[in-house]
């Protein structure tokens, strides 16, 4: 039996203020943390992606009061992100509630440290956080590059590359964000997830993109394993997370 499709709300953090933008960039101020996670976990997320945005870029630590406040009000699995430099990172952010943590630019700039974290904790406990958008840089053979600080500084790195890399380094997961396509609401990048999809066997959480329930089920054809999304959630009808699960159960794949 296939495993179940997950369908995870983004939650990208400014200030202890949510907020979302278009290709990382125009912020908005998209409410309470606290309160949309609660939100979602009462309108049937299977789980929630919480993303300090500008902590890597701002060299700062990633807001630990509001990580305990939203893991104490949320019964579904809880990601965090955003900042994460060390095994000692994910350990506070585990111990202030979160079951996972992701890890981005840190991880570009030293890779040794995914095996640091997942000898401590196991694979289980880490995301890849992939920020990628397309390149004509000859010397990117996939055509897409990585992107650290947020998509703000661009790595000269293969995405594939290195999504396969840090794959067999340990991680337990990818989050493959395409940059060219956050914020759109113009449809998932499937091209980007179809190539990561045949590097690696981790499970891959397509981001980017999502404007209608439509355009989920063609995200997990191409690949995902979960579907994430912010706008689409934050903005749209409070009974949007039940139609992205109609949407991807219709295409005939399950959902939880």
């Amino acid at each position: 039996m296939s495993v179940a499709i997950r369908v995870i709300p983004c939650l990208d953090v400014d200030a202890g203020r949510v907020v979302k933008g278009v290709n990382f960039e125009g912020l908005r101020d998209a409410g309470d943390p606290v309160e949309l996670a609660k939100r979602y976990n009462a309108a049937g997320a299977d789980e929630l992606t919480f993303l300090d945005v500008t902590a890597s870029s701002g060299n700062r630590e990633t807001t630990f009061d509001v990580v305990r406040t939203t893991a104490e009000e949320v019964f579904i699995p809880l990601t965090v992100g955003g900042g994460v430099r060390s095994a000692d990172d994910v350990d506070r952010l585990l111990r202030a509630g979160a079951d996972k943590a992701s890890i981005n630019t840190a991880a570009v700039e030293r890779p040794e440290v995914i095996r640091e974290i997942t000898h401590r904790f196991g694979s289980q406990v880490l995301v890849l956080s992939l920020d990628a958008r397309r390149s004509n840089d000859p010397s990117l053979p996939s055509g897409f590059e990585v992107t650290t600080h947020g998509g703000r500084t661009g790595s000269g790195r293969d995405a594939i590359e290195w999504a396969r890399e840090a794959a067999e380094s340990g991680v337990g997961e990818i989050l493959l964000n395409s940059i060219d396509a956050d914020g759109t609401k113009e449809g998932f990048d499937v091209e980007m997830i179809a190539a990561v999809r045949a590097a690696v066997h981790v499970p891959i959480i397509a981001s980017g993109g999502a404007g209608d329930p439509s355009h989920f089920p063609a995200a997990i054809a191409a690949g995902a394993d979960a579907v994430l999304a912010a706008s689409i959630f934050h903005f749209g009808p409070v009974d949007m997370i039940a139609r992205v699960k109609q949407a991807i159960k219709e295409a005939g794949h399950p959902v939880r």
